[in-house]
Parts: C-alpha cells; sequence; structure tokens
C-alpha cells in the first residue's frame, strides 16, 4: 500500500503519481485503488486534477493512466538543470571511445544511486544500469566511492539506509564492511565492484569532487569477467581520473543540488 505523506495536498499529489510511475507501464484505476492508501473518492479526485492538468495521461481505449506530457516537459528541464550530465557529456563520449568499454555517470540521489548517463561498450552487455534508473550505493562502484568522500553525517546517514540486501556472493552484508570498504577507497581515490551488484559486472569507479572536495557525482568503467578482470580495468584509473578533473572544471559556475540534504548550494 502507498504512503500518505505529511505535506498536504501537494504531497499526495505527488504520492498519485509516484504510484502510477511506479508501474512502470499504462495503469488502471482499480490497479491503483488497490495499492493506495487513499479511499475510492480521494484517489479519483486527485488522478482527475493530475490528468487535467496533463501531469497524468489517460487513455480511453484502454482505461489506463500513464505519466503525461506536461510531467514529460518537467522531467527534461529537471535533468538538464539539475543533474551533470549536460555538463559532462563531451567528457563522457571521449572517455568512452578511449576506453571501449561501458561507461557510467551517477548521482547520488538521498541514499541511492541515480544514473544520469551511459555509453555502452564496442559489444554491449546487458545489465541493470541505464540513465535513469536508481540503484543501491551500498553495491555498486559508483555508489561506494561517492560515499567514501560525503562528510561523517552524511555517510552515516546514507548508510544507515541502505538495506544490505545480498545480491551476489560478493556483495557487501553489512555496515562495517562497507565502512572498512569505503576506507580503502578514501586511500586509493577510487574502488571497484567486484560483481556486487550483479554476477560477471565487474567495474572501476572514480568520485567526481570539487576543489573543496564536495561530492558531484561519479564515474566508472564497467566490462564483465568474461572480458576483463580488475587489474585490467585499473588501468583505467588515469583516463577515469582525468575526466572526472574536467567535468569538474565545467561544473565550477553549475549550481549542484545536494540530494543527501534538502540544500541546494553551489560548489
Amino acid at each position: 500500500m502507498a504512503r500518505v505523506t505529511g505535506d498536504g495536498t501537494v504531497g499526495k499529489a505527488l504520492e498519485v503519481l509516484d504510484q502510477v510511475a511506479a508501474f512502470g507501464r499504462p495503469v488502471r484505476f482499480s490497479e491503483l485503488l488497490a495499492q493506495s492508501a487513499f479511499p475510492k473518492p480521494t484517489l479519483y479526485r486527485f488522478v482527475q486534477t493530475l490528468t487535467n492538468q496533463q501531469m497524468l495521461a489517460y487513455d480511453p481505449d484502454r482505461q489506463t493512466y500513464s505519466p503525461g506530457v506536461r510531467l514529460v516537459r518537467l522531467a527534461h528541464a529537471a535533468w538538464d538543470q539539475t543533474t551533470l550530465a549536460p555538463v559532462a557529456r563531451r567528457h563522457i563520449d571521449a572517455l568512452s571511445k578511449i576506453v571501449g568499454e561501458t561507461v557510467h555517470l551517477a548521482q547520488l540521489d538521498h541514499a541511492q544511486v541515480l544514473y544520469i548517463d551511459k555509453r555502452n561498450a564496442g559489444q554491449p552487455v546487458e545489465m541493470y544500469s541505464q540513465a535513469g534508473k536508481v540503484g543501491p550505493a551500498y553495491c555498486t562502484g559508483v555508489g561506494k566511492v561517492m560515499l567514501a568522500f560525503l562528510d561523517s553525517d552524511a555517510a552515516d546517514n546514507v548508510i544507515e539506509q541502505q538495506s544490505f540486501h545480498v545480491f551476489t556472493e560478493h556483495t557487501l552484508d553489512s555496515a562495517d564492511a562497507l565502512r572498512a570498504e569505503l576506507n580503502d577507497i578514501r586511500e586509493n581515490g577510487y574502488g571497484f565492484d567486484r560483481e556486487e551488484h550483479e554476477p560477471g559486472i565487474i567495474c572501476v569507479a572514480m568520485p567526481i569532487l570539487s576543489d573543496t572536495g564536495r561530492v558531484l557525482g561519479a564515474l566508472s568503467v564497467t566490462s564483465t569477467t568474461s572480458r576483463t578482470n580488475l587489474a585490467g580495468l585499473e588501468a583505467f584509473v588515469p583516463v577515469l581520473q582525468d575526466t572526472a578533473d574536467k567535468i569538474k572544471r565545467d561544473a565550477q559556475n553549475w549550481s549542484f543540488p545536494d540530494h543527501t540534504s534538502k540544500e541546494t548550494t553551489r560548489i
């Protein structure tokens, strides 16, 4: 059942939008009602208002609701204005050509990793990560390198919210194991995904830090155990560092939203 926030009408409407989006497909009102914390008349009123405002779209033939065109426009504007993707695009392109493997760009979204850009390898490999998807922070290379360079209070807050679900035999399964890994990452300046989220998928990851040490995001070069190993990926550390530095320089005048707190600050 969907939760009800204490943020009044706006918060409740956003809960309905979240619920529709979570289905990942057009959804019938009856399906929404089955999972909603709202009574039927309240949910219907929200759905109708959101549809009238083009935040939801209604298909009368299928009798389904999906995210509307106005919401899509807002999403595109948010993507351009609050993520590193536009700043980093040309540098990600250049990195992809050099390494020939999958390249990811990510930021922290509260306690999760948000993948904001991706370049596929010359021989693409099917994997979970796609631009716009969120993933766990504790068992992904990009997540761990961002966690490692947060200030201690922010890091503690994010670590407390990790599920530590065991995806593979290599997954870090406790806060203590994660903290030990983060210490190693801080010492080395980069980190790895050792098949921790998906079997056969490995990566080397580099944080993108401002001149003051603020975490802006992270980069990774990802491959498979059938193509290479961690030592092979580690050879990309210099070009990863160079790319992170270029993105940082281009982002100097960019207003960066801190998704681990409620503040928005400049880097």
